[in-house]
């Protein structure tokens, strides 16, 4: 039997991790939508709040402000509690948070409700990773986290669209409500099908090649990535309507575009970041760095900016979605403390991304706002050529690593029943 067919056999014989990471993937896209939800139906709420545009628009940053700053204290505050009681709280919290959300009609009772599903999403993703790579072989890891980038990336083309439709049909109430109600499933599948484990048990608890001085660099290139996309793209509808000549009702179907091509690629890479971790993280900050700058450019084109749009939207998903892979396969610690500093950093970047574009608009424009997160991205792409050169260590420089190696050759009657082995040597 060939590597290829072990692998696929491992992801078919292995029911209940295969649903353990479907209700997971669900989860993840009930989180994201509810993070971007009010994004959509800012009007709406604000008229029946009684409140300013710039309140309810605070829904929004001080979730993602949330995020970023609990999700490294969470994780490692619960790193001893049973996953399965973790993960089933925090979808109780998502459904209990999203009813009241709809049901109180009270500002305050909002904010309040928003930071416990903030709360409540760091740490799902913190944990929701090193849960699902260890119900499968080690050398699958990249693959695992290729399925939950595609939950997550829905939530932006389905989630976020298809909850503005639905509240602007039906009151913005209603959309929390499909949030809340997309969270049960994914619980009772969790409660009935994620064995019952320690959290320190399993492979996918540890870094299958610890390197702090790359986990650095990595946590570096999302920050940087993330901060530089977000300052263009913050203002990607004025540009592609101002500097591309496209009108205001085709932005919609542009950004849909992006978000489809997020997507594809993430589904794409997702297969080769277990054979490519370098390239895996490399090409797509390359190709985001070349679009933000394209856009800059030669954006007054309107081929020009098509491509430069499919471009970047090909690059956001899976540039995220391979610093995610590369904290848990170089973590030197627990890898759920590193996912939550990945998370953080992704946040943190959100934030001053917005917070930059918004203070250059004045002083460069539109345009020079996709310059500077062009060149953001360049830097990213520089320190990862830097670390490269300077010869990683470990499993981090090539392919997989000689522990993953050996744990692709241990008997897998663990991975088809879906159980866990009592300890990986990693942990020792």
């Amino acid at each position: 039997m060939t590597t290829e067919t072990a692998k696929r056999a491992g992801w078919r014989d292995n029911r209940r991790g295969v649903a353990v990471v479907g209700a997971l993937m669900l989860g993840a896209f009930a989180f994201n939508t509810t993070e971007n939800l009010p994004i959509g139906v800012l009007p709406l709420m604000a008229r029946d709040l009684d409140r300013p545009l710039t309140a309810v628009g605070l829904l929004v940053s001080g979730y993602g402000l949330t995020v970023a700053l609990v999700s490294v204290p969470i994780a490692r505050a619960t790193r001893s509690v049973p996953r399965r009681l973790v993960l089933c709280a925090l979808l109780a919290a998502l459904l209990l948070a999203s009813v009241v959300s709809a049901l109180v009609a009270s500002y305050g009772v909002l904010v309040v409700c928003r930071l416990v599903t903030a709360v409540a999403q760091a740490l799902f993703w913190a944990v929701m990773g090193p849960v699902a790579v260890g119900l499968f072989p080690p050398e699958v890891r990249g693959r695992v986290i290729g399925a939950l980038s595609v939950g997550g990336s829905l939530a932006l083309v389905l989630g976020v669209p298809g909850g503005t439709w639905l509240g602007q049909h039906a009151g913005w109430q209603v959309p929390f409500l499909v949030v809340g109600a997309l969270a049960v499933p994914s619980l009772l599948v969790i409660a009935a099908a994620l064995p019952r484990s320690r959290p320190e048990e399993g492979h996918g608890t540890r870094g299958v090649a610890p390197d702090a001085r790359r986990f650095a660099v990595v946590l570096c290139v999302t920050a940087l990535t993330v901060t530089g996309v977000f300052a263009g793209y913050t203002y990607v509808s004025e540009f592609l309507v101002d500097e591309s000549g496209f009108s205001a009702s085709s932005v919609s179907g542009l950004l849909l575009l992006l978000g489809g091509t997020g997507i594809v690629g993430v589904a794409a890479y997702g297969r080769f970041l277990d054979r490519f971790p370098r390239a895996t993280l490399g090409l797509p900050v390359t190709t985001q760095a070349v679009a933000l700058l394209g856009l800059y450019a030669a954006g007054t084109s309107r081929p020009a900016a098509i491509a430069m749009i499919v471009l970047l939207g090909a690059s956001l998903g899976p540039v995220f979605m391979a610093t995610q892979s590369q904290v848990m396969h170089v973590a030197p610690g627990r890898t759920e403390t590193a996912v939550a500093a990945n998370g953080a950093a992704y946040n943190a970047g959100v934030a001053a991304g917005a917070l930059a574009g918004g203070l250059l608009l004045p002083l460069v424009g539109v345009r020079g706002t996709f310059l500077v997160g062009g060149l953001l991205t360049v830097a990213a792409l520089l320190l990862l050529l830097a670390e490269h050169s300077g010869g990683g260590r470990g499993g981090a420089s090539g392919g997989a690593h000689p522990e993953a190696s050996r744990a692709a050759n241990r008997p897998r009657r663990w991975a088809r029943s879906g159980s866990v082995p009592a300890r990986s040597s990693a942990l020792r």
